[in-house]
């Protein structure tokens, strides 16, 4: 049975006992290379298989997922079960069908899932890391190609290819170490060798670097440190589940200057990108999402059960990670601001990542954070390395009086963000 018929089976046996039934079906093949003791060590193959079920019966609203296409009768109970049991909400129904507006583009046809395109991606990331005197300690390249489709008893059906192409390696030179990586939905766009010269040159350069006096700073983020930061606090706060459950500390804010007018966010799914998508996690048609403008807060995200329940719109905002129910999250979100000069043009430590930004407060925007491999850095280069030390503050006061967006962008995950430079920053050191 193939897997449009085996949702049409689940569709009308789940009909009989409920109002209404969602199915999220997804198959895919993988390919997994690691580097060990500097060499290509393992090389995977796999092939993954997954249904979600969602029934509506009443307003009371039941879940179950399974990794075996054998065990859908079991599924689709279990997720009937657990409908009777929930507590029943405010519920408008699943979506219709609908024309769909834009394109994604989150496919390359030219992707190939093979041991060996993989193998060779980590002998480009090894070539890259011998330009400089390190011991090359992991990483790996994968390459992956998925079919998705949410179809629901209201006659919604929609199905999508996707692909992913990744690599990282981790070097380190006595007690300095660099890490990169990067991935796209498209082969072409990965360059191996660079990704593993940049990782072995920043354990390399770090070596040697100097104590810093605790104090205020001008500061630099990386992309990857500012998606670090930003992920762990911006993002809860721009979820609608967390401005009715009052647990965002921009709830009640919309309209308001709350940033620099330098800052803007915006969530676009027809950009190239990991999350490209004409439609989200729930059969919601998507659309181009303007969260903060010139830094005047413009809307949150919405889902459809966060929706019905506090009578919003869904934003078509739902996204889902592995068997879990849909949630609310972004599809390629951008932040995005004019680029008058290059942060790093003044004297500021530049910090490329930063190690436990989970532990910032996402209600409060208070975090403290270890900072990896910082650099002094003037006219626009990295002149001296720094000794790790710690950088504390609150993000939504960072926001608020920003040094300068870079030219350098990066795609971080779902993310596509700038350097951020922010002046009069704590850094605790020495």
């Amino acid at each position: 049975m193939n897997g449009e018929d085996l949702i049409n089976r689940v569709l009308r046996e789940g009909e009989r006992e409920a109002d209404e039934v969602e199915v999220f079906y997804a198959r895919g093949e993988s390919v997994s290379t690691e580097i060990k003791k500097g060499i290509l060590g393992t090389a995977e193959e796999s092939e993954a298989w997954s249904m979600a079920i969602r029934t509506v019966k009443d307003g009371r609203i039941g879940f179950s997922a399974t990794s075996d296409p054998d065990r859908w009768r079991a599924c689709l109970d279990a997720a009937l079960a657990s409908g009777r049991l929930s507590t029943p909400q405010q519920w408008g129904g699943l979506p219709k069908p609908t024309d769909l507006a834009g394109t994604a583009s989150s496919s390359d046809r030219d992707l190939v899932v093979t041991v060996d395109d993989a193998a060779g991606m980590v002998a480009d990331l090894l070539s890259g890391a011998a330009e400089h005197p390190v011991e090359v300690v992991g990483g790996g390249a994968n390459l992956a190609r998925s079919y998705m489709m949410v179809a629901n008893s209201s006659g919604t059906l929609y199905g999508m290819d996707r692909t992913v192409a990744s690599v990282s390696l981790e070097a380190i030179r006595e007690q300095s170490t660099g890490y990169e990586f990067d991935a796209s939905p498209f082969r072409a766009d990965i360059d191996a060798r660079s990704v593993g010269e940049q990782a072995a040159s920043l354990a390399a350069r770090s070596l040697g670097g100097k104590d810093i006096e605790t104090g205020r700073y001008d500061v630099v983020l990386s992309p990857i440190a500012a998606a670090s930061i930003l992920g762990q606090v911006l993002l809860p706060a721009l979820s609608g589940r967390n401005v009715k459950a009052g647990r965002s500390f921009l709830a009640d804010k919309v309209g308001d200057q709350v940033f620099d007018e330098s800052f803007s966010v915006y969530d676009d799914p027809f950009a190239p990108g990991l999350g490209s998508t004409t439609w989200d996690a729930e059969g919601v048609p998507t659309r181009r999402l303007v969260f903060v403008e010139q830094g005047v807060l413009r809307r949150f995200a919405y889902d459809l059960k966060t929706g019905y329940r506090y009578s919003e719109e869904s934003t078509g905002s739902a996204v889902r990670s592995g068997g879990d129910p849909p949630g609310i999250g972004f599809h390629n979100l951008f932040v995005d601001g004019p680029r008058v000069k290059e942060p790093g043009d003044e004297r500021a430590v530049w910090i490329h990542d930063v190690v436990g930004a989970h532990t910032a407060n996402p209600f409060s925007g208070d975090f403290s954070v270890e900072i990896s491999n910082p650099f002094w850095v003037e006219g626009g280069d990295l002149v001296e390395p720094v000794r790790t030390a710690m950088l504390s503050g609150n993000v939504f006061e960072m926001l608020r009086e920003i040094g300068g967006l870079g030219k350098d962008s990066r795609r971080v995950g779902r993310l596509t963000i700038p350097s951020i430079r922010l002046n009069n920053q704590q850094i605790i050191g020495k």
